[in-house]
Order: C-alpha cells, then structure tokens, then sequence
C-alpha cells in the first residue's frame, strides 16, 4: 500500500484526493465482499495463489510418468514344447507306423549239429497310429483400442505376441497330459469313517462323493470355482465344441455317522485310478453333497491332507459346487486334443512303467522311502524295470516343487532317522555361506554304460504327488528311431488376419499337430505320492 501511496504522489494529482483513493482502499481490504452476486469467488478468498502436488497421479496439473511400451510379466515356461523334436507332416488324417517289438518270441536255442540248419525265430510286429489335431486360440483388438494405444504401444502386435504365447502354454499342458484314449470311468466308491474327535463337525450322519481328476481336470479346478465335466464352448464364429472337461464320472456316496458331540471328523480314501492325478471331494447330506476339498492342495479349508488320494473332513464343505449338478456321465476325454506323455504309456499294449503308492493312512497316503543309502526305493524299483524289461536308462525326471523339495531330503537323510547321511565339506569365501541341499540328478545304477546321472528337473504343469521318466534316444543300434517322442505337424503354427466383420482386428493362431512316441515303453511314472 506503501508503493502505491508514492506512485498516486508522483502524478502530481490533488493531495485530497490521493489520500481519499488510498483511504477507500484500506477500507475495502479490511472489509471482505459480501454481494450475492460475486458469492462464486469466495472459495477464493484467503487462499494461497501457488499450486500444491496433487494427491493422484492423475489430477491436477501433474505430468504422468508412464514408461511408453507394456510389460511382459506372464511366465510362459513350456520345456516340453521347446525341446521335443518337430517334424514335418505330408497329409494324411493321422501318423502311421509300423514297429517290430519282439525278436526270436519263441526263445529258440542258437546251437545247431553238423551239416543241420537252425531252427526259424519269430517275430512280432505292431501296427500304431497317431491322429492329428488343431489347435488353437484367437484375439480381437478394437478400432478405438489402437487408437488409444497410439503413443504407447503397439497393440495389435501385443495381441498376436501374447496369442501365440497363450497356445504354447496350452499346448505344453496337452504334450504333458493330454486325454484322448484313456476314460476315467466311475470313480471307486469311496471307504469313509467317522470319529467324535479331531474336527468340528456336529453329530450326524454324512455323505461323501469322490471325482477322480485327469491332468487337464486339476489344471482347470479349484473349490471356489468348481470341477468341470462336459464343456460346451462357443468359438469365435458362433460355432461350438462340446467336451469332456477331465473328470471321471463320480463315485457312488458313502456315508458314515458321526456320534455326540460337535467335534467329529471323517476319514474318506478312494482307490488309486489310473490316469488320474487328483480327486475332488463332496461331502454334506446325502443328495445334498458339495465340493469341499481337491487333493493333492498345499491348502485345504476344513479338513486336511498330504496324500493324493484320501483326506480328513474336519468342517462342512465351503464351495458351492454340487455332485448332482455334474451328472453321471464320465467326462474324462477330450477328442479334441492328442494324447500326452503321462497318457501314451498307458494306454493298452503300451507297456509303460505305472506305479501308484499305497492309499495308506488317509489324509497321511505313502510317500516316497529312503533306502538309507542316498538313493530313494520307488525311483530304484522303477529304474531297474526300464532295464530288466527294455534295457535302457530314462533321460530326465521331471518332477512337482514338492517333490523336488521331497527327493533332496530323502537322498541326505536316512529312513525315520531325521540325521543327515551325507558329510558336507564347502568353500566359505569372505564369510557367505551357501545354505540349503537340492538333488539336481539321480544316479541311475541300473545302465549299459554304467552308473548314469538322470538330470532332475521340474515341470510347471505336473502336480504334486507325480514323477515322470521321460526317454529321449533308445540305445539300440540301427533302431531307426531318430526322436523317441516327436510332434509332427500337418502344419505348424501359423496366424490368421481374419476379414473384417465388425470395427474390430480379429486374430487365430493356430497348429496341426499330434504327438508321436515310437516307444511308449520308454515313458513311465509314479503317481498318489503323499507328500513328506
């Protein structure tokens, strides 16, 4: 007020009325507006005229530090997919191939007397077909959706990346365990017992329905979400798919009844079923039976379990799911995919190694034994099979984390005993120490070529409570078999820019493919392996 006061002085204008203009204006700033009219400003009044940092990202007048070009952070780990071999098909509506399996069958003596001829071998042949299979998936991308992305990224070009990352995916979960030829059938009937003790459950009488799992039925459950039996998709032209969603046809109920008292449990297990790698379980009032449980889980709500194929109820079921709502049908296959390496052994004439680990105390199952000398029983007993009968050595052991966790403290400790059998002699540089013991091999003992390593390797579609031995060459001369496994393609992947039908890029991605295994025998696996 000052400066002004000496600038109105300098114009040389009446000292009276200077003094009045700067006397009027002290006034106004001592007194606030209070007109109606200008009520809109009042917001304004006593506040600062600097800007603060906004409270978002996204408001005020802030830049938006976004980094130009999406990130990829989707674990698209397939090593099947990535190390079989992939051989070019020439048409045909399947793979066909002829094999000779058996030499001198008859066991004829090779000793002749003089001047005599031998005595003539019999050989066996096999006949084995192999039908192909699409594959695929697809994506769409907006008009105004590339519009958006302009600046950012390239969208369409995300769609395609991230299309053919998703088939890979798929598709390594069908070279694994993919179900064409081998049915479920009906779940055995579950054995179920009652106790008063060891749960929460109130006196009564209880029902218990089992669901045995293929591969592709695990991938795709969950309590919350449910088991599913027959799928029925509708595709991206409006045509549909009808198949079975990887569960075998439900076990007829048991029930068991559970005395005095609100602190009941049951007991239920179900025998082994081949083929299958896990089992889902209902449990209520009979004709009332909802899904409760899917074992083998590292977490389970209201009852418990470290085994594949038993479990203890202590609490009423928390899905939603019912038995009734699945039907009787047996929805294990899926016609539309190829058969995997968990199911080529065994389907019939295959002769693949097939173990399941005694059912056990339920909700405790079998797990793998220790033999006291580094070396595990199940996986021994199963290697010298592929030797007495085939005479040859698996190439790798792909396993679940928890067996891999399991395999490294059965081989450094010995049975029940808890102490380590192994003596550790390592390295300390500038006071760091290397913690933890993981089996990165197993020495195979039973082998031509002597003591063999077999790499251990972990597979993320194979569930807990499955080893799988896996053969990549044969070892027989002049066999003529340059891949035991290989996918043969009537046509690799390849992608479709489909016609325009709406404001929308639409996108396939597709293969034609089948996996073909010269030697099934040379696959095998032991599976219902509790954890522990």
């Amino acid at each position: 007020m000052t400066i002004l006061a000496q600038r109105l002085a300098s114009l040389s204008l009446d000292p009276n009325l200077v003094q009045q203009t700067i006397a009027a204006m002290k006034e106004a700033a001592r007194n606030p507006v209070t007109d109606p009219a200008l009520g809109g400003f009042a917001g304004l009044l006593g506040k600062a005229s600097t800007f603060a940092q906004a409270a978002s990202p996204t408001t005020g007048l802030t830049y938006y530090d976004l980094e130009p070009g999406a990130k990829f952070l989707v674990p698209t780990v397939t090593p099947l997919r990535n190390e079989i071999a992939r051989v070019a098909a020439v048409g045909g509506i399947e793979a066909d191939w002829r094999a000779v399996t058996g030499v001198n069958t008859t066991g004829l003596r090779a000793g002749v007397s003089p001047g005599n001829r031998g005595g003539n071998i019999a050989v066996t042949t096999k006949d084995f077909t192999a039908a192909y299979k699409g594959i695929g998936l697809e994506s769409n991308v907006d008009w105004e959706a590339e519009y958006a992305a302009m600046g950012f990224d390239d969208v369409r070009s995300i769609a395609g990346t991230t299309l053919l990352w998703s088939l890979m995916i798929a598709e390594e979960a069908i070279i694994l365990g993919g179900n064409r030829q081998l049915p479920l059938g009906t779940t055995p009937t579950p054995t179920v017992s009652a106790a008063t003790s060891g749960g929460a459950l109130a006196a009564g009488t209880y029902s218990v329905i089992c669901v045995a799992l293929t591969l592709d039925g695990m991938l795709n459950a969950s309590v919350a979400g449910g088991i599913q039996g027959a799928i029925t998709r509708t595709n991206a032209d409006g045509s549909t798919d009808t198949f079975g969603g990887g569960a075998a046809k439900q076990s007829a109920s048991q029930t068991a009844t559970v005395g005095s008292g609100s602190s009941g449990s049951l007991a239920a297990s179900v025998a082994p079923v081949k083929g299958a790698y896990g089992y889902a379980w209902f449990w209520g009032a009979a004709g009332s039976e909802v899904l409760g449980a899917i074992t083998p889980s590292a977490s389970l709500a209201n009852c418990s379990s470290s085994a594949v194929n038993s479990i203890v109820i202590t609490g009423a079921a928390t899905g939603t799911q019912t038995a009734a709502s699945l039907g009787s049908a047996d929805n294990s296959t899926n016609d539309l995919v190829f058969d995997g390496l968990l199911t080529l052994p065994l389907l019939a004439g295959a002769n693949g190694y097939y173990v399941a680990q005694p059912t056990g105390t339920a909700g405790t199952g079998t797990p793998l034994t220790a033999d006291g000398e580094g070396g595990i029983v199940e996986i021994d007993t199963a290697l010298r099979w592929f030797w007495d009968n085939w005479r040859l050595s698996p190439g790798e052991i792909w396993v679940s984390a928890q067996e891999a966790l399991n395999i490294g403290r059965k081989i450094s400790q010995g049975p029940g005993s808890g102490a380590s059998n192994l003596r550790f002699v390592r390295d300390v540089k500038d006071g760091l120490l290397v913690g933890a013991v993981a089996a990165r091999s197993y020495l195979n003992r039973f082998s031509l070529s002597g003591a063999v390593e077999i790499p251990i390797r972990l597979h993320p579609n194979l569930p807990p409570g499955t080893i799988l031995f896996n053969t990549k060459v044969l070892p027989y001369s002049l066999a003529n078999v340059p891949n035991v496994s290989q996918i043969r393609t009537r046509r690799d992947y390849f992608m479709i820019d489909w016609p325009f039908r709406t404001r929308r890029y639409e996108y396939g991605v597709y293969a034609d493919e089948v996996l073909q295994c010269y030697a099934p025998f040379a696959i095998g696996q032991i599976t219902n392996i509790a954890n522990g």
